[in-house]
């Protein structure tokens, strides 16, 4: 069976490259990509993008092997009915592979065409490091690079306003466009690169915070023979999504002029303040997957579907979204649980298998940002602990363990986590460390948290507690006890 690519695909289409994208894996895909798409059939948008990886892979060759088309299904209930659809996806131009290919990068940055720039790093990506250097090819982080390239711009165009860009990126965390802004320009006055670009950097471009929502669970592993043989081609970079979008983009009134998505049927809003779009979804539908997956996973189960229809799973869930996240909020109730509604009404979706073993990566900074603003509300409000976030903190830091039963969890997270757990997990199990120590030094490490949080009343041994009966008894029995408290 043939590889999906231009050959096969008679309706390939080439577009102005407009789009630099950071990130090739399934959400950008799924998301960015596919919209880029419907402003080309339904606007003059006429643009293509052009992806570069934050990390090292080899997404980027199977990307240009593919001629960067790929086929998005979309699946989930659209206007009240089941909808199953299926398109080839031919926004993107071309992969670049920074570790191969610098000076292709270097090249588009002197490109006229080029406009908009988006990423998607997790919320680990937007961090300054100080080792990062202009001369690097490529520098380690997403900041070093986006620097860099916007000096190349910079430099190639002699600092003409006119050729800045509209940068948006869609980390989950809070005011992602003001600090990768901030972070940039301090890589500019780290490497002196002159106050003519750090004025260029700051009027010339914009830095748009953004907000993203649609589950895309990925690859489709379970049902790919079956699609292939539906669709007569091979296709490795396959991605599947859920019907519903949103894409809430804080910016300038002029920005509607470039990215026309008024009469296009995209949930995509330029408005003067995202707030409270991005602290509903955030703390509902990022916390909830968060918080669920780690007590999901060591009660064996894979996907999300699974953990929202299980019966102890489900009821953890919407128990902590109603009693313990919706509080936090503002906003009219019955509109927060609406929304709470759809959102496992999403989770529920019959045709995502969105595995949990997805959603844990860098679970550590996804728990510092989805979900520690919510228990910390929590406790300002209510001068009491919420239970069952606390319960999923503790089940968090048991599955950094990195065992379930006799199986390896394999942790994916930035090596300086997983091995401070490692150390210190090793520690206890050889009665160098009791669990109240344990306890305390893991939830004392700033650096994991952005706060000791030790200096929270009753967390520390309200964590040991769960941490002990999850040790000895395993998830399930210890959610049993808490369900059983919380009556």
């Amino acid at each position: 069976m043939q590889r999906l690519n231009n050959k096969i695909y008679q309706e390939y289409t080439t577009y102005p490259e407009k789009v630099l994208q950071f990130g090739e894996g399934n959400f950008l895909r799924g998301f960015i990509d596919w919209q880029i798409q419907v402003l080309n059939e339904k606007t003059d948008f006429n643009g293509s993008v052009v992806v570069v990886q934050p990390r090292g892979n080899n997404k980027i060759e199977r990307l240009n092997n593919q001629d960067g088309l790929f086929t998005l299904y979309l699946q989930g209930i659209k206007e009240g009915q089941l909808v199953n659809q299926h398109q080839v996806i031919e926004s993107i131009s071309r992969g670049i592979n920074l570790f191969t290919d610098y000076p292709e990068y270097i090249n588009l940055a002197g490109t006229e065409d080029l406009r908009l720039i988006v990423s998607n790093t997790t919320e680990a990506g937007i961090v300054f490091d100080p080792s990062d250097q202009l001369e690097d090819r490529p520098q380690k982080g997403f900041p070093g690079k986006l620097t860099a390239f916007l000096y190349h711009r910079f430099m190639a165009f002699a600092g003409d306003g006119r050729r800045g860009c509209i940068i948006i990126p869609c980390e989950l965390i809070e005011r992602n466009g003001e600090k990768l802004r901030e972070i940039v320009l301090q890589y500019a006055s780290n490497w002196n690169l002159g106050d003519e670009f750090i004025e260029w950097v700051e009027n010339a471009n914009a830095f748009c915070s953004s907000l993203v929502d649609r589950i895309v669970p990925g690859f489709p592993f379970d049902s790919y023979k079956e699609k292939i043989e539906q669709l007569g081609y091979e296709d490795e970079l396959m991605v599947v999504g859920e019907q519903y979008h949103l894409w809430v983009i804080e910016g300038p009134e002029w920005i509607k002029n470039e990215l026309k998505v008024e009469g296009t049927g995209l949930n995509t809003l330029i408005v003067d303040d995202l707030t409270p779009f991005r602290v509903r979804k955030v703390r509902i539908l990022n916390g909830a997957h968060t918080a669920m997956t780690p007590v999901a996973y060591l009660s064996s189960l894979s996907t999300v579907e699974e953990s929202v229809n299980n019966e102890e799973i489900g009821r953890f869930i919407r128990e902590m979204i109603e009693e313990e996240i919706i509080p936090t909020l503002e906003g009219p109730k019955t509109e927060l649980s609406s929304y709470a509604d759809d959102v496992i009404s999403r989770f529920a979706n019959p045709y995502i298998k969105h595995y949990l073993m997805s959603i844990a990566l860098n679970s550590i900074s996804k728990f510092q940002t989805r979900n520690l603003p919510a228990l910390l509300d929590y406790v300002e409000k209510n001068n009491t602990l919420p239970k069952r976030m606390v319960f999923s903190l503790s089940s968090l830091l048991y599955f950094y363990r990195g065992k379930r039963g006799n199986d390896v969890i394999e942790l994916q997270d930035d090596m300086v986590n997983v091995q401070f757990f490692k150390t210190h997990w090793g520690k206890f199990e050889q009665l160098e460390l009791t669990m109240k120590e344990l306890v305390n030094i893991i939830l004392a490490e700033k650096r994991l948290w952005g706060m000791d949080l030790t200096s929270i009343p009753n967390l520390e041994p309200t964590v040991c507690t769960n941490l002990l009966t999850i040790y000895e008894m395993g998830v399930k029995e210890a959610l049993k006890e808490l369900f059983e408290t919380s009556i």
